[in-house]
Formats: C-alpha cells, sequence, structure tokens
C-alpha cells in the first residue's frame, strides 16, 4: 500500500512538472514573441523619428548669427566678438528712435506717432531683420550692416513693408 502511494505521488509530481514546464515555456514563448514585436515597433518609430528630426531640422532653421559659423568666425578675425557685434547693432539701431519722430531706418511715417523699430535680429555678418510699429502699423525691415575698423555701424535700407490694416 505504501508503495502504491509513492508511486501516485511520483505520478502526480511528474504530472505537475510537465504541466508547469508546458505553462512556462508557452508564456516564455509569448514573451518573446511580444518583445520582438515591440523591438520592431520600437525600430520603425526611431527610424520615423529620424526621418521627422532631418525634415525638422531643414524645415526650422533657425538664421540667426549665434547659429552662423562662418558669420561668427568673420567677426572674429576681424577682431572682434560675435555677441558684442550684435549688442552694440541693436542698441544703435534702436537708439535711433526718437519721442517725437520716426527712426530714420524706416521708410514709412508713422499714422498714430512715430515708427519705432522693437525688434532686432542679426541673421548674418552682413544683414538683419527688424520690425517697428507707430502703435497701430506693423512692418518689418531688412538691412545691411557693417561694421567698420573702428567699430562704428553703419546700416543700408534694403526692403520693408508695412502689414495690412483691418
Amino acid at each position: 500500500m505504501k508503495n502504491k502511494i509513492l508511486l501516485y505521488l511520483f505520478i502526480f509530481a511528474a504530472l505537475f512538472a510537465i504541466f508547469i514546464y508546458v505553462n512556462d515555456k508557452k508564456i516564455l514563448d509569448d514573451q518573446t514573441n511580444r518583445i520582438i514585436s515591440l523591438q520592431k515597433r520600437l525600430n520603425e518609430l526611431e527610424t520615423k523619428d529620424d526621418h521627422i528630426n532631418a525634415v525638422a531640422s531643414e524645415e526650422f532653421y533657425d538664421f540667426s548669427l549665434k547659429r552662423n559659423e562662418p558669420a561668427m568666425t568673420y567677426f572674429e578675425n576681424s577682431g572682434f566678438d560675435a555677441a558684442e557685434i550684435e549688442r552694440k547693432v541693436q542698441d544703435v539701431l534702436i537708439d535711433m528712435n526718437r519721442s517725437s519722430e520716426d527712426n530714420k531706418m524706416v521708410p514709412f511715417e508713422g499714422l498714430n506717432g512715430p515708427m519705432r523699430i522693437n525688434k532686432v535680429k542679426l541673421l548674418n555678418h552682413k544683414w538683419l531683420i527688424a520690425n517697428f510699429t507707430d502703435g497701430e502699423h506693423w512692418g518689418e525691415i531688412l538691412l545691411n550692416y557693417y561694421v567698420t575698423n573702428d567699430g562704428n555701424v553703419q546700416f543700408e535700407p534694403l526692403n520693408a513693408f508695412l502689414y495690412p490694416t483691418e
């Protein structure tokens, strides 16, 4: 009787071990398939992300003196610091704003007060763009700028426009 109980216990233990092995194997295979599927999806998304980043970098190129290495090198070779030149050019242009008259770089007369330059962005070592307003009318101007050897700044208007009013 003792032998039969041990035999049944052994058979039960063997069947239980086989059941656990088969069940764990199915779980492991399922998780392996999920990992492979997720890895493929991750690779697809990374490829798509790389493509989007490449398109975005082309599409949203930031024209700026700070990001233009040849323009910065131009100033360094001339003996100037690019950041210092940028501040100086902006200061000189904004200092041309007067309380009772239009900024002389703006080719339009202010209808609601004097035209004043608000913001200035240096695009490279020769051009800048600025926006101007009289409080009601807005526009933008493209200027050439020159820094002389003694550090003075000179401007030459290239083009300007006013946004239409409603």
